[in-house]
């Protein structure tokens, strides 16, 4: 019995047929460059054709296998954000590339270690320690918890198998969550995201666009619509979440959810700050977490400005609990995360609700005013508007779209303005809105000091207004 028929593989490599000299003088031509290019690519280094032989052929099949590009994935994927990225290629690009966390650092945001707790830390922590009115789940259920999550085998399957058991769902139609998806519609180098990617969570819940509607908080709010050209965005979260696989590095996790934090602090500081409001410095209002399935950890966030005026962000921990270790601290843990989530809940309500009466009492502000208009701002080589204003008397014509100081009351001016002028020398036509008042009492508007408080509370509400 020969070797072919041991070893039906040498067969195979035998039959295969000969190079037909016609084709082999047209790949070894110079005329021919691309078949050339790609036989070096493939083959040793060397003029001569590398032989047909069983071990060429498995080196062969090797290298091609290395050379061959993936299909990309499904974008039914739960770990793929919307725009058909993998998440693991978008993060890597964002929080574990070697210059990251320097430049995190750079930008004002600051890891636990060098974190400070805020103001109000101790009610914070008291706030998401209370006992829930719901009864607490069965210790069944925590056994299915450790199993469901001592089985998964990659981070989308935690975030499925954790997320069902911990998180809390709501009923609210204008209330929803959101999982990896890229802050597409947030702004741009505002400080704490200079040179780094958009933030991604893997978890955001919060109020939808539409909820505040007649304001237009994406116009007003820089940074309050995470999500570009999207009217259900979700907007002003006050709770981020950041999940990692089994035997990933958590410190990477605390690392994005710093980044998270400070994303929700800048737009919720942007919202009151645009109605003239702060809360109290230092105040922590936002809370992230950062979870294994076997740990959970809890941060406050909140910004404070440094004895240089710069801002940081702070990430302070709150608690670390082990969920699968007892059936009480798996209680514990799912306990402060849902305190969590309702406190988020009640906070991101609560700004909307104060944005939208703002803009309600800006637009009936603007409605008593319209006769009054706003004076323009100071114009190089141009007098301001109240040089004139203890020299003498004023009129506002209707119609008129400036207010025009008018020199003091002459005959000669009393002459030229008769034939438009009450048959009281010193009545003035006021606009529409305000006739009524200046005809009853017969007088002459004068440009008090209290009319000039009024006018320039005018002006700032109508820069506010839309």
């Amino acid at each position: 019995m020969d070797e072919t028929q041991t070893r039906p593989e040498l067969s195979q490599v035998e039959q295969v047929p000969a190079i037909p000299p016609s084709r082999k003088r047209q790949l070894d031509s110079d005329d021919d460059a691309e078949p050339r290019t790609k036989r070096a690519r493939t083959t040793r280094p060397t003029s001569e054709p590398a032989r047909l032989t069983r071990q060429n052929l498995a080196r062969f099949n090797k290298m091609g296998k290395k050379g061959t590009s993936k299909a990309p994935p499904s974008t039914s994927d739960p770990s793929i954000g919307s725009s058909g990225k993998s998440s693991g290629t978008t993060r890597t690009l964002s929080t574990t590339a070697s210059g990251f966390a320097d430049q995190a650092y750079k930008n004002g945001i600051l890891d636990p270690l060098d974190s400070k707790p805020s103001p109000n830390f101790e009610d914070v922590r008291e706030r998401l320690a209370r006992s829930r009115a719901t009864a607490s789940p069965p210790e069944p259920e925590y056994k299915r918890y450790i199993n469901k999550v001592e089985g998964a085998p990659n981070e989308a399957t935690l975030v499925y198998e954790v997320g069902g058991k911990l998180l809390k769902e709501y009923d609210d139609e204008g209330y929803s969550r959101a999982f990896n998806q890229a802050f597409t519609g947030y702004p741009d180098d505002v400080g704490f995201n200079k040179g780094l990617s958009a933030p991604q969570p893997d978890f955001v819940e919060g109020l939808r666009k539409r909820e505040y509607r007649p304001f237009p908080v994406d116009e007003r709010v820089s940074g309050a619509v995470l999500y570009k050209d999207d009217p259900h965005s979700l907007t002003l979260p006050h709770l981020a979440g950041e999940w990692k696989g089994p035997g990933k590095n958590m410190k990477e996790a605390r690392m994005q959810a710093a980044y998270d934090g400070a994303a929700l602090v800048y737009a919720r500081n942007q919202a009151l700050s645009y109605m003239g409001k702060s809360d109290p410095s230092g105040h922590a209002e936002i809370t992230t977490f950062t979870t294994d399935g076997t740990n959970l950890n809890l941060f406050a966030h909140h910004a404070a400005p440094t004895e240089e005026g710069a801002l940081e962000y702070h990430q302070y921990p709150i608690k670390s609990i082990n969920l699968i270790d007892s059936y009480q601290g798996y209680k514990e843990g799912r306990k402060h995360l849902r305190n969590a989530q309702d406190y988020a809940r009640e906070q991101s309500y609560a700004l909307k609700d104060q944005l939208k009466e703002y803009c309600k009492q800006q637009r009936h502000s603007g409605l008593h005013s319209v006769a009054e208009e706003a004076p323009l701002l100071p114009v190089p080589g141009i007098e301001p508007l109240n040089a004139y204003e203890d020299e003498g008397d004023y009129e506002v014509v209707e119609h008129q779209p400036i207010y025009q100081p008018t020199p003091p009351t002459s005959s000669k001016l009393k002459h030229s303005k008769s034939h438009r002028l009450h048959s009281t020398p010193h009545s003035s036509k006021a606009p529409s809105s305000t006739h009524s008042s200046t005809h009853s009492s017969g007088g002459k508007r004068k440009a008090s000091s209290s009319q000039s408080s009024h006018e320039s509370s005018g002006h700032v509400s109508k820069n506010r207004s839309y």
